[in-house]
């Protein structure tokens, strides 16, 4: 398996890397392997088609104002 060397990471990426991957139990080299396999495996037609499944599944259901909620939210 090839390997990959990335210099001039911000302190601050670094730190939050390193935080998701002790909150997934994981060694940041698996937490960034993870993190690179599924960004290469992405793809926009599959993310629109899990959206548009999500949005037919949601399509009869009655929803709330979410600006209304916010707003009343914010008056407490």
């Amino acid at each position: 398996m090839s390997q990959v060397l990335i210099r001039d990471v911000d302190e601050s990426v670094l730190k939050k890397l390193k935080q998701m991957a002790k909150n997934h139990n994981r060694s940041l080299q698996s937490e960034l392997h993870i993190i690179l396999t599924e960004a290469a495996n992405y793809s926009v037609s599959n993310a629109a088609k899990t959206a548009a499944k999500i949005r037919k599944k949601l399509e009869n259901r009655q929803h709330s104002d979410s600006a209304q909620l916010i707003m009343e939210d914010r008056q407490r």
